[in-house]
């Protein structure tokens, strides 16, 4: 691949990842961020800044002479798909030839996980924008987020069942964008980036307990259990909704699909989550359970 790489999201970790793998293997690229201050300093990188996806100019202007954008999905708002969207239109209108979109697994209309139907809506519409050159990555939940799902008391709790999630690091995540976005041969392609396992949380919760010696269990909620736990943290009812229904989808099966794309595009294997937790114990210092 030649040509300049506009990357979103530089200024967390799966694209500030990207931004820094791409920077490794001496890539042009343009870093496209909210606040230019925060933005990683790194060799060959230029960096635009867009106060966000819906700033329509301001992203047509960032993205002006990229040749390839590698969409990061925005924060979690009421009005993403419309951002993306907008941000989909100033790429078109900049001329940009290719969007690689990082997606969610199982993307569909009728998702049970809610934001995941807004990534599937993100992909119809680059489908439509005509765009030279399209690739979805779908990504599974985040491995690294596993840990922070105990509660200090030892515990995880959601209407998760005995349902199976194949989660996978988000450094993982980020060398199969960096192979995409550094090769030809993706027009049109869906990957599905998944762990090498898919594992039930009352499993995830006995291998933390092993390896971090702490009393850590899985807690079955029903719905209206879930919703009210989280009733508390003041957040909207849409987000609260969206939080509920990750858990939602592990009981429906699907998040439980193993792939080997990210071995197929990176050479290697991703992570688990016993690896992980073994080489970051600090995972779960948070937890107070003996």
């Amino acid at each position: 691949m030649s040509g300049l790489i506009g990357v979103t999201g530089a200024t967390g970790i799966v694209g500030g990842r990207v931004a820094a793998l791409l920077a490794e293997r001496g890539l042009e690229q343009r870093l496209i961020v909210r606040d230019a201050t925060q933005a990683p300093r790194l060799a060959g990188a230029e960096v635009r800044p867009a106060a966000d996806y819906g700033a329509g100019d301001e992203m047509r202007r960032a993205l002006e002479g990229v040749e390839t954008f590698f969409l990061v999905p925005g924060r979690e708002h009421p009005d993403r798909l419309l951002q993306h969207t907008t941000a989909v239109d100033a790429a078109i209108a900049a001329g940009v030839g290719r969007i690689v979109y990082l997606s969610f697994l199982n993307a569909s209309p009728t998702a049970t996980f809610t934001l995941a139907r807004q990534h599937w809506a993100t992909e119809q519409y680059i489908r439509a924008c005509g765009v030279a050159s399209f690739t979805f990555l779908r990504m599974s939940m985040y491995l690294d987020f596993i840990p922070s799902m105990v509660s200090a008391d030892g515990t995880i709790a959601g209407p998760a069942g005995d349902g199976r999630v194949a989660a996978l690091l988000r450094s993982d995540v980020a060398a199969a964008a960096v192979a995409v976005l550094t090769s030809d041969g993706h027009d049109g392609r869906t990957y599905d980036l998944t762990g090498r396992e898919a594992f039930t949380l009352t499993a995830a919760a006995a291998a933390m307990s092993r390896l971090s010696g702490k009393h850590i269990v899985f807690r079955n909620e029903t719905r209206d259990e879930a919703y009210a736990s989280r009733a508390g943290f003041g957040a909207p009812d849409w987000e609260v909704e969206g939080w509920v229904t990750s858990y939602e989808a592990i009981a429906a099966g699907e998040l439980a699909l193993v792939t080997d794309d990210v071995h197929r595009l990176t050479g290697r294997e991703p992570s688990t989550l016993r690896e992980y937790v073994a080489a970051h114990p600090e995972s779960l210092a948070h937890v107070k359970a003996g």
